[in-house]
C-alpha cells in the first residue's frame, strides 16, 4: 500500500514535469499540449521513460525536445531518465489538446483543423489545403479578428509545421499550424 501510494506520487510528479516542458518551436505550448508526450512512465529499476512521438520523423526540434524533458525530470529527482521516440502511431494534428488550440489561437496562430480521416494501411499523401469552403479555396478563420476571408501568401512560415497568411478583413498577416 505505501509503495503503491509512493509510486503513484512520483509517477504523477514525473508526469507533471513532462508535461510542463515547452515546445521549442510554439513556445506558448507544452508538450502535452501539442500532443507530442505520449507516455511517461516508472520503472522497475526507478528510473523513469518517458514517450515522444515527434510532430514528423524529421522535426529539426525533437533533439531540443529530448534533452528539455531529459533535464526536466532530472530536476525533479530522477537520476535514470530516458527519453524515447515513437513514431507509431504517427503525430496528428488532432493531438493537439483544446487548451493547446485555445493558447495558439492568444498567440495569433490560427489552429489546425481535424486532420484528414484515412484509413488501415499505406498513407497517401496529399499535399494542399484541407480546410476548403464552397468555392474550393482553403478557409482558415484569422486569429485576431475571426474572419474566414483569410489567404495563404506562402505555405511555409518559420517552422515547417506552419504556412504564412493574411487577413484581408483586418489586414493582420498571421501564422498557420498546418493540418497533419
Amino acid at each position: 500500500m505505501v509503495n503503491d501510494l509512493a509510486e503513484r506520487a512520483s509517477t504523477a510528479v514525473a508526469v507533471a514535469a513532462a508535461a510542463a516542458v515547452r515546445d521549442p518551436e510554439l513556445p506558448m505550448l507544452t508538450l502535452a499540449d501539442l500532443g507530442v508526450l505520449r507516455e511517461v512512465r516508472l520503472d522497475a529499476d526507478g528510473g523513469v521513460t518517458a514517450v515522444l512521438t515527434p510532430t514528423y520523423s524529421g522535426c529539426p526540434a525533437l533533439a531540443e525536445m529530448r534533452a528539455d524533458v531529459d533535464s526536466a525530470l532530472r530536476a525533479v529527482g530522477f537520476d535514470e531518465v530516458r527519453v524515447e521516440t515513437q513514431l507509431s502511431p504517427p503525430w496528428s494534428t488532432d493531438d493537439i489538446t483544446d487548451a493547446g488550440r485555445r493558447k495558439l489561437a492568444e498567440a495569433g496562430i490560427a489552429p489546425p483543423g481535424a486532420a484528414p480521416r484515412r484509413a488501415e494501411g499505406p498513407v497517401p499523401l496529399t499535399l494542399g489545403p484541407l480546410r476548403t469552403g464552397r468555392s474550393g479555396a482553403a478557409v482558415v478563420h484569422c486569429p485576431r479578428c475571426g474572419s474566414p476571408d483569410t489567404e495563404e501568401t506562402s505555405r511555409f512560415g518559420a517552422t515547417a509545421c506552419k504556412a504564412l497568411r493574411r487577413c484581408r478583413a483586418c489586414r493582420e498577416p498571421f501564422e498557420q499550424v498546418k493540418e497533419i
